[in-house]
C-alpha cells in the first residue's frame, strides 16, 4: 500500500485502535529500517488486513471493497487481461451499461485509471483493495478446481495405471487440490480410501464438508506424491506417520502443511492441516472479546508475573489466544520463550522451542530449560501434567508471565484441574492471573444475512428460560435474530469465517479465598458471576443478537 508512514501513525494513534507504546514500538523499526508501517503492523498481527486497509481507503478519501466476500463472475473479471491485472494490482469486478467498477491496490494511479477508462469508453469508479485480498482474488482467473480434475482424469485414463507419463497429471491434481483448499478457506484436507474411490473433505470453519470423489486406480500414486512432498517413506504402508512440507500458492503466500497417514481398512487415510495466514487471525480485536473483556485481558497480561489461562477442547482456538496475546507482548525489551507441540506459527523476535519426545524433550523439561534461559514471559503449549503444572505455577510466582493452555469445559473447572494436579490451593489462588474460556462459533455471511424475530415462548424450548429472560426484547416478546441465506460467497452455507465465543474469570479476591477454601466449580462460577463474570452462553446470545451467529451454532458449541 503506497501511503505515508507519518500519516499512517497519526491516524491510529488518533484512532486509539492499537496499544500506543505497541504501536510507537513499530514506528521505531520504521525509522530503523525505513520499512512500511502497515507491513510491520500485520506482520506483528497489531491490525488485521482487512482493517488496515479500510483505514488507508479512508485517508485516500475512496470506498473501500473486500474481494474475498465479492462475488466476481470469471467473464467480468476477464475483461482486463490476467497479465494487466497481476501487474497494476488492480481488479475489475463489476460492470454495466454505464460504468466499471475497478478494485486497486493504489487509487492514485491515475495514468492505469486513464487506461481503463480508454479501454470501456465507460465511467470507472475506484475502490481501494490490500494487496493480499486482490492478490487472493485473481484465483477467479482460473478454472474451477473441479474442471481442472475432470480434465487431467479424462487426458490421463489411459496413462494413469502406472507408467512415469503418469507422474505429472498426479502432481497436477495434488497441487490443485492444495490451492482449492486455500481457495476454500480450509484448516484441514481429509482424503479417505473407500472401496471404489478416493473421497476428498475439507474442514471449513470447523465444519467437515465433501468437496470431490476420484477414481480409486490414482489412489496410490496420489498418497505416494503426499509422502514425496512430507519426505516420508513411500515404500511404508502399515504404520502411522508423520511429517511436514512447505507449499507455495503461487504469487500469495507460502503455506506449512502437516501431514498424518493411517493406515485403513481400504487403504491409507490422509489428513493435512493447512497453516495459513488467510486463517489466522491473532489481533486481540479480531478475535470476537467484548470491549469490557479486552479490558480484563489486558489488565491481565499488563502484570509482570503470574499466569494466564486459555482453557477448552481441541480445536477451540486457545493456541490463537494465547498468540495473540503474545504478539501484543512482544517488545525489544523483553526475553519471549516457548515450548510448543508443535510450533504452529513462527513468530519474529520470539524465541520457540519444539517438543520433541525422542531427545526427551517434554513440556516439563523444556520448561525448566527456558526458566534458565532469563524469560520475562513464557509460553507452554499445554499443561499436560503434574511436573508441567508445578514448573509453570512456579515461574509464574518467581517474577514470570506464563500463558498457557489447558482442557477444561469452562473457566470454573479450569480451577479444580490445578487441584487434580496436586498444586496446592494457595498457589493457584496467588499464581493465576486470568482464565479465558472459549469456543469457535460460525458467523454469519454477511452478503446473505437475513433477520427475523423468534418468540421468547419457542426459544425457551432450546435454552434455559433465565438465559431467554436476559436477552428478551419485551416490545416484540422474543430476540431478534439472524441467519444466511447461502449465497455464491458462503458456498450456500449460510456461514463465512469463525468468532469466538468468551469466558473470562479473572481471579479476584473473593475467587481467591474460595480456591484456598477448596470450593468447587459451581461455586466458583457463582462468585465469577456475582463478581461480574459473562458466561460463554450469555457472550454467545450478545453475539446472536448482533447478527454474528445463530442460535444452532451456540448449542452445537456450548451446553446451555
Amino acid at each position: 500500500m503506497i501511503v505515508n508512514n507519518d500519516s499512517v501513525y497519526k491516524q491510529l494513534s488518533d484512532l486509539g485502535v492499537i496499544d500506543q507504546a505497541l504501536l510507537d514500538d513499530a514506528f521505531e523499526e520504521v525509522k530503523e529500517t525505513g520499512d512500511d508501517l502497515g507491513k510491520i503492523l500485520l506482520a506483528r498481527d497489531l491490525i488485521s488486513d482487512e482493517n488496515l486497509g479500510m483505514l488507508i481507503a479512508d485517508m485516500w478519501g475512496v470506498p473501500f471493497v473486500r474481494l474475498e466476500r465479492t462475488a466476481i463472475k470469471r467473464e467480468t473479471l476477464s475483461l482486463i487481461p490476467e497479465l494487466m491485472s497481476r501487474s497494476k494490482l488492480l481488479l475489475l469486478f463489476y460492470e454495466d451499461d454505464k460504468e466499471v467498477h475497478v478494485a486497486m491496490n493504489n487509487p492514485t494511479d491515475i495514468a492505469t485509471i486513464e487506461l481503463v477508462k480508454k479501454r470501456f469508453g465507460k465511467k470507472v469508479v475506484v475502490y481501494s483493495a490490500t494487496e493480499r485480498d486482490i492478490r487472493f482474488a485473481l484465483f477467479a482467473y482460473r478454472k474451477e478446481a473441479i474442471e481442472v480434475f475432470e480434465e487431467i482424469i479424462e487426458k490421463s485414463a489411459s496413462e494413469i495405471k502406472g507408467s512415469p507419463e503418469a507422474e505429472a497429471p498426479i502432481i497436477k491434481i495434488v497441487d490443485t487440490l492444495m490451492i482449492y483448499a486455500y481457495q476454500s478457506r480450509a484448516s484441514d484436507i481429509h482424503i479417505e480410501p473407500f472401496e471404489e474411490f478416493l473421497q476428498f473433505r475439507f474442514r471449513i470453519d470447523g465444519v467437515l464438508q465433501d468437496v470431490l470423489i476420484l477414481p480409486k486406480k490414482i489412489e496410490g500414486q496420489i498418497i505416494t506424491r503426499i509422502k514425496i512432498m512430507a519426505s516420508l517413506p513411500t515404500d511404508e504402508h502399515a504404520s502411522a506417520l508423520d511429517g511436514k512440507f512447505n507449499f507455495m500458492v503461487p504469487e500469495v503466500e507460502s503455506v506449512d502443511v502437516r501431514v498424518s497417514i493411517l493406515p485403513a481398512t481400504n487403504g491409507e487415510r490422509v489428513v493435512m492441516r493447512l497453516l495459513a495466514s488467510n486463517m489466522r487471525q491473532f489481533a486481540l480485536l479480531d478475535l470476537g472479546l467484548s470491549e469490557e473483556n479486552i479490558s480484563k485481558v489486558r489488565s491481565a497480561y499488563s502484570k509482570p508475573y503470574g499466569m494466564i489461562l486459555s482453557t477448552g477442547p481441541t480445536g477451540s482456538g486457545k493456541t490463537t489466544t494465547m498468540y495473540a496475546f503474545m504478539k501484543i507482548l512482544n517488545k525489544r525489551n523483553v526475553n519471549i520463550m516457548t515450548i510448543e507441540d508443535p510450533v504452529e506459527y513462527q513468530i519474529r523476535g520470539v524465541n520457540q522451542i519444539q517438543v520433541n519426545t525422542k531427545t526427551n524433550l517434554t513440556f516439563a523439561a523444556g520448561l525448566k530449560s527456558i526458566v534458565r534461559q532469563d524469560p520475562n514471559i513464557i509460553l507452554v503449549g499445554e499443561i499436560r501434567d503434574e511436573e508441567t503444572a508445578e514448573i509453570a505455577v512456579n515461574a509464574a510466582l518467581t517474577g514470570h508471565l506464563v500463558l498457557s493452555t489447558l482442557h477444561t469445559n469452562d473457566a470454573a473447572t479450569t480451577i479444580p484441574r490445578l487441584l487434580e494436579m496436586k498444586i496446592e490451593p494457595f498457589l493457584v489462588a496467588s499464581s493465576v492471573n486470568l482464565i479465558v474460556a472459549q469456543r469457535l462459533v460460525r458467523k454469519i455471511c454477511t452478503s446473505c444475512r437475513v433477520s427475523e424475530v423468534i418468540a421468547a415462548e419457542e426459544l425457551a424450548k432450546e435454552l434455559p428460560k433465565e438465559l431467554v429472560d436476559k436477552f428478551v426484547d419485551k416490545e416484540v416478546k422474543g430476540i431478534r435474530t439472524y441467519h444466511g441465506q447461502g449465497c455464491d460467497i458462503c458456498k450456500k452455507t449460510g456461514y463465512l469465517g469463525r468468532v469466538g465465543i468468551y469466558e473470562i474469570m479473572p481471579i479476584t479476591e473473593a475467587l481467591k479465598d474460595a480456591i484456598v477454601a477448596k470450593s468447587d466449580a459451581s461455586t466458583i462460577k457463582e462468585i465469577a458471576i456475582k463478581e461480574g463474570m459473562v458466561t460463554m452462553a450469555e457472550d454467545g446470545m450478545m453475539k446472536i443478537k448482533n447478527g454474528m451467529t445463530t442460535i444452532q451454532e451456540l448449542l452445537r458449541e456450548v451446553k446451555t
